[in-house]
């Protein structure tokens, strides 16, 4: 009986748990690493072989985080070159899509001076079309069905937010609008609903987005943060008929303009009494008195406070336990950031089919990671109340 039978047999001794399921994982993955270290050897491990091409050089330890629990691997290294595994490559299908880009952008000749120098610095000179056109095809194919997939169940909160991004239409450089979604069902998981480009951010382009949502199946959303902008609120008005929450921290920054620079710090202290608040009455109060106290001084930004009290401290209405995270669209900054800094290092996207596949592709792979995070975004006993459709308790019967 050869050593690997042996090893899999010990482990199948150990019973049915979850630690036995983190070692067969940590089994199977150290024995593909070990198949894979010998291919580009040549060779067996110690193997004496003419068609040695290198050879092995230890390992390095490295942590795997799975749902089944922390794996401990061993990667082999070689003398000469690298080696690294593919299933620990979170980002995988995002650079693919980045390389694509790159391609496209190169092939058609309208590259940035950066991009020329990512293009060679990545080896990808003498590209063909027809290369570029099969590699874009496989990673549209899966965003689009990432994008259009059904939307299934509730989703009490929704945040919604735009970026722009530079591309070409027309032989022209325009600035495109991004817009992605990204929402929180009621079993307390986060994923990415959608993503669009357009134009601008008018009232016809919110309204056919979130109407291609709730086509896709989009239900039960109860509160929607995003910056403030009044095409966005119309079309929330108008398609999902929700509360709609004014991101927090775009606000504070707009008052803040109304203050002088001295009266800043003092200033956003005063009005953030009001958020420290325990319930929503008690916090609407705090922030009449803090619009009524600075009037007579910064009458502007009274008169803001006035106008916007509803919608600042529309998260007050929800459980204490999501207000840190349904107060602002915080949630999708870090995920903006991403976006963000992929598309600068293409500068310039050729059209705006290269926008969606890159976009399209990070937020597949962020959907993906959330997917296997052990930890749910909201408990399930905070979130589960605000579902259309809750759960019915049947009485117990006496034996």
């Amino acid at each position: 009986m050869t050593d690997d039978r042996i090893a899999l047999r010990e482990l199948l001794e150990k019973g049915s748990d979850t630690t036995l399921l983190r070692e067969m994982i940590g089994f199977a993955t150290q024995r593909l690493m070990e198949l894979e270290a010998e291919t580009l050897c040549g060779a067996g491990h110690g193997e004496r072989s003419e068609n040695r091409t290198n050879q092995r050089n230890g390992y390095r330890d490295r942590d795997w985080q799975t749902r089944a629990g922390t794996v401990e691997l061993r990667i082999p290294k070689l003398r000469h070159g690298s080696y690294f595994p593919g299933f620990l490559e979170p980002r995988r299908m995002g650079e693919k899509a980045l390389t694509a880009v790159i391609q496209e952008a190169y092939v058609q000749g309208i590259s940035t001076r950066s991009v020329d120098d990512l293009v060679k610095a990545m080896g990808m000179d003498g590209i063909s079309k027809s290369q570029v056109s099969r590699l874009c095809s496989e990673i549209d194919e899966r965003v689009q069905t990432f994008l259009r997939r059904p939307i299934e169940g509730d989703w009490p909160y929704l945040w919604l937010d735009a970026t722009y991004i530079k591309a070409r239409r027309d032989h022209h450089i325009v600035s495109v609008a991004v817009i992605v979604a990204v929402a929180v069902n009621t079993d307390g998981r986060r994923e990415v609903l959608g993503m669009t480009i357009g134009n601008s951010e008018a009232e016809p382009f919110w309204t056919e987005f979130l109407r291609s949502l709730t086509r896709r199946g989009l239900r039960g959303v109860k509160l929607v943060v995003s910056d403030a902008h009044e095409g966005l609120k119309a079309a929330i008005t108008k398609v999902l008929g929700a509360t709609w929450q004014r991101c927090r921290v775009h606000f504070m920054r707009n008052a803040m303009a109304y203050a002088g620079k001295t009266q800043r710090r003092v200033v956003s202290a005063w009005v953030g009494t009001a958020f420290a608040q325990d319930d929503a009455d008690a916090a609407r109060k705090q922030w009449r008195q803090v619009a009524d106290q600075l009037r007579p001084r910064v009458s502007k930004l009274a008169a803001l406070m006035d106008n916007a009290e509803a919608d600042v401290l529309a998260y007050m209405d929800f459980p204490v336990q999501h207000r840190a995270k349904i107060h602002s669209t915080n949630p999708l900054e870090r995920l903006n950031g991403e976006i963000k800094r992929r598309s600068d290092v293409v500068g310039i996207f050729p059209n705006e089919v290269a926008v969606v596949r890159l976009i399209g592709a990070l937020l597949l792979e962020q959907n993906d990671e959330w997917a296997v995070q052990r930890a749910r975004y909201m408990s399930l006993e905070t979130i589960a109340p605000l579902s259309d459709n809750p759960t019915v308790s049947l009485p117990t019967i006496a034996a």
